[in-house]
């Protein structure tokens, strides 16, 4: 009898074997970058799929992989699979709830003193030897002390960065489903603006051309949550205008490409999606993705399921 196929798309910082136990056959995508051909031969007579939020899982895919039972998406954001298509077929869709809010509020926040306090320039004019000693009127930044935050989006991970803030003796205001400020009042009296909201239909460029004009001159924009949440030529004309004051981003509107407009501005820090990159978090969330998998195989609901399946 064939055991079950787990495709893994990306080496995990677990062992997925060990993990796993016996019974079931494991293959992982050897390496960092994973095609469109590669993703649909790979997923072709598999059980369990263990996705990136980088991998697309649609109705394309799902003819390819008539066997498979779960989508195990490594990300608490699911917008890279099409939910319904999956529940249509019977396919469980989980995610990796809770573990990285900390690892992303802390990051959230490392970002935005990068950019307030011009790291980015500082550290580019030591390692390029411009760096002459100190002078009263250097690379001077923003002080956070008394400058308002406002936080898109006010689940774990917006919480949590308000956390930060507070001890930073910052006021912070908050706009979301549940409550908060009105949309317009957070884009005009934040000096810091950062976002935590899911991308969908109605979240995709929730800031464009016209609301990134509303937020107050200067203001600083942080993004670690999802790239075309924002619009990334109306933000690179905000910045280039003088309007925006900066940015710090994580994650990009047609990721891994950015946009050439942000690449060498003084003004904006760039990372390439390391909101929950900690040794700690990334285990976990293999952890909980590979704990579904394993319960799904085994006939048992998953812990962490996105959709329903009948019985």
């Amino acid at each position: 009898m064939q055991r079950p196929l787990v495709f893994i798309t990306r080496c995990l910082s677990v062992d997925p074997v060990e993990r796993l136990g016996i019974g079931l056959e494991v293959e992982v995508h050897p390496a960092e970058t994973l095609s469109r051909e590669e993703l649909l031969a790979g997923v072709h007579g598999a059980s369990a799929l263990l996705s990136m939020l980088s991998e697309r899982v649609d109705e394309e895919l799902l003819d390819q992989a008539p066997r498979l039972r779960i989508v195990a998406n490594n990300a608490v954001g699911t917008d890279n699979i099409d939910v319904l298509a999956c529940t249509r077929r019977g396919i469980w869709v989980t995610n990796t709830p809770d573990v990285l809010t900390e690892s992303t509020a802390d990051l959230t926040f490392a970002l935005l003193l990068a950019v307030a306090r011009r790291l980015h320039e500082g550290e580019a004019l030591v390692r390029g030897g411009g760096f002459h000693g100190w002078t009263p009127t250097m690379l001077l930044g923003r002080e956070l002390r008394g400058a308002t935050l406002g936080i898109l989006g006010y689940g774990r991970i917006g919480k949590a960065v308000a956390r930060r803030a507070e001890g930073f003796g910052m006021r912070v205001l908050f706009t979301s489903r549940g409550g908060g400020v009105e949309f317009e009042a957070l884009l005009r009296d934040s000096d810091f603006l950062t976002l935590h909201v899911p991308l969908n239909d109605q979240t995709r460029h929730v800031l464009g051309a016209v609301q990134l004009l509303q937020m107050k001159r200067g203001a600083i924009l942080i993004n670690t949550a999802r790239g075309a949440l924002v619009d990334e030529a109306a933000l690179v004309r905000a910045l280039e205008t003088g309007h925006l004051g900066g940015a710090g981003l994580d994650v990009y509107e047609d990721e891994p490409r950015v946009h050439p407009g942000l690449l060498n501005r003084n003004d904006v820090v760039l990372l390439p999606h390391l909101g929950s990159a900690t040794e700690a978090t990334r285990a976990r969330m293999a952890s909980l993705a590979l704990t579904d998998i394993e319960r799904v195989l085994r006939g048992e609901p998953p812990l962490h399921p996105v959709n329903s399946i009948g019985a």
